[in-house]
């Protein structure tokens, strides 16, 4: 068995449960008939990870941004990454104070709890990179100091996957500081047609009270640690991720760090899920959210034919029972 030593009990699960649940609810007041996608953003805020949203305008990528951020009471910074955007835009700059006689730093928007990089394929690649340092290492070096950023800190980044005209597509050093990449898509009829009779007003971010402090978000991050991960689901994500490095069709395979952010994405799902131990059904179902936009193909296709290769990595290998 490869877990922490500690293991929680049964009346904290279900404390945490309620809590999850609470903002879970909370969210789906503003995101009609996504439960999945609500699920895949909390589990990624627990897991200490950061969020890219690859989808079309009008979905709900900013909503569902700012929505978490007003759920857990926290501080919010909206970027718009454009190609005038500079570096010290994000992190900040140092001044020079002629009434102290001293330089001070003034921090950047990146000084938040939850940040929201809009369009972050749309600045250049120097401006892309002053983010690197904040998701790997939760700080900012500006000037040779480095200034800590506050927790809990997640990026939540979106792009469009049809506009490619006057964009900076992101590296793959860059790609892989994302835990998952996720996709709203359309909603389903009837969650639309709620969306359309809903007042306009009640599905604001601004209106949604916090049900988490910060405090509390802590302290399901800690707990994550905790869920129980049996060697033999390690031996199967091993397994997954050695068949993409070994697959014809791609030309760059699943890194060690893609590896660690499925270890823990599962447990934190499992934790989301409201059990204190993973499954192979974790697995099977961050797969394709935690791989697909860390691997190459060796022909250009679309983000489609990677996710469908990536299921049918997972398919052909046995799970454990």
């Amino acid at each position: 068995m490869n877990c922490s030593d500690t293991i929680l009990p049964m009346e904290e699960t279900i404390h945490v449960s309620v809590k999850i649940a609470s903002l879970q609810k909370n969210l789906e007041k503003i995101i009609k008939g996504k439960p999945d996608v609500i699920k895949q953003a909390i589990t990624t805020l627990i897991a200490k990870g950061h969020l890219l949203i690859e989808d079309v305008p009008g979905i709900g990528k900013t909503t569902l941004a700012h929505g978490l951020a007003r759920s857990i009471n926290c501080t919010f910074q909206r970027i718009q990454f454009t190609s005038d955007l500079l570096p010290s835009d994000i992190t900040g700059v140092t001044i020079y104070n002629q009434e102290k006689h001293l330089f001070e730093f003034k921090p950047g928007p990146i000084f938040a709890h939850i940040i929201l990089a809009d369009e972050i394929n749309r600045t250049t690649p120097k401006t892309q990179s002053s983010l690197l340092e904040a998701m790997n290492d939760r700080q900012v070096s500006v000037d040779k100091t480095t200034h800590p950023l506050p927790e809990p800190f997640m990026v939540i980044a979106t792009q469009n996957p049809l506009e490619y005209e006057g964009t900076y597509p992101l590296p793959e050093s860059q790609l892989d500081r994302f835990m998952m990449r996720i996709r709203i898509g359309y909603p389903e009829r009837e969650a639309e047609k709620k969306i359309l009779l809903s007042p306009s007003g009640d599905l604001q971010p601004q209106h949604l009270a916090p049900v988490l402090s910060t405090d509390e978000v802590i302290l399901l991050q800690t707990m994550v640690d905790k869920i129980k991960v049996d060697d033999d689901l390690v031996n199967y994500i091993l397994a997954i991720v050695d068949a993409t490095r070994k697959s014809d069709r791609l030309r760059l395979g699943v890194s060690p760090r893609g590896a660690m952010m499925l270890y823990r994405a599962a447990q934190a799902f499992a934790l989301v899920d409201g059990r204190t131990y993973c499954i192979p059904d974790d697995i099977k179902m961050l797969s394709i959210s935690v791989f697909s936009h860390r691997v190459i193909q060796t022909a250009e296709g679309e983000t489609e034919d990677v996710e469908a290769h990536i299921q049918e990595i997972v398919e052909n290998i046995e799970a454990p029972l």
